[in-house]
């Protein structure tokens, strides 16, 4: 098993256990609050590093493997900041509080963000003479968030 699908099945695991320990039963305002906060604060730390990503220069390697290595890790990290958007979103949903429901769903409003981020990879990769093509980049992204899904038996 590679290395990658290793640390995707530790965050696939590491997510269900809130999930599962919940299930279908409406929790309190506070708990779920708690529960969706985490994950939005982990959010928020991905955010910023793409942030950087976004703000400056392209990273510069000496070979297109380098590149492609550097793309991967950067992948991991984009479906891991779309995992626990999706999982705080799970967790408002655990109660009735609309409070917490619309705190859940702020984030998903920067979806520009994202579009940006794949746009400056695809210049950088062009600088690097590696191939990238930016639907595959969204096919292996979904790909990946629908094997964690299944994985904590999330709906889709």
């Amino acid at each position: 098993m590679t290395r990658r699908r290793l640390r995707w099945l530790a965050l696939a695991a590491l997510l269900a256990m809130p999930a599962a320990a919940g299930g279908a039963d409406r929790r309190p305002p506070e708990e779920a609050r708690a529960r969706m906060e985490h994950h939005l604060r982990e959010a928020e730390g991905l955010m910023r590093h793409f942030e950087t990503i976004l703000a400056g220069d392209c990273v510069r390697f000496d070979s297109a493997e380098d590149w492609t290595a550097y793309l991967d890790a950067e992948l991991d990290r984009m479906v891991l900041l779309l995992a626990h958007l999706e999982q705080a979103w799970f967790e408002a949903k655990q109660t009735a509080d609309d409070e917490v429901r619309r705190a859940a769903k702020a984030p998903r409003r920067r979806r520009e963000d994202a579009r940006a981020l794949v746009e400056k990879l695809d210049a950088c990769a062009a600088q690097h003479q590696a191939a990238f093509s930016p639907m595959t980049l969204w096919e292996r992204i979904e790909g990946q968030l629908a094997d964690r899904r299944a994985a904590i038996a999330l709906p889709e």
